[in-house]
């Protein structure tokens, strides 16, 4: 996907996870936010150095990351 040109990987910046711009900043933390229920603003207020295109990044980037692969559900 050549359109995530925000998201960045270096083993040396949160061991290789995804970030947001080179930042300590990982898509999985920005992802969990909104999945927790936070709102974008939210988001923006709490991390005044993300911008919104950095958290629309990192949701269509989860989005693709879930299409490639299966997730396993547990069942209640």
């Amino acid at each position: 996907m050549t359109d995530l040109d925000r998201i960045t990987f270096d083993e040396r910046v949160m061991g290789g996870k995804p970030c947001i711009r080179g930042m300590r900043v990982t898509v999985g933390m920005v992802v969990g936010q909104i999945g927790s229920g936070r709102s974008i603003e939210a988001v923006l207020d709490d991390y005044p150095y993300l911008e919104r295109e950095d958290v629309l990044q990192a949701l269509r980037y989860a989005a693709w990351r879930a299409e490639e692969h299966d997730v396993a559900l547990r069942h209640a």
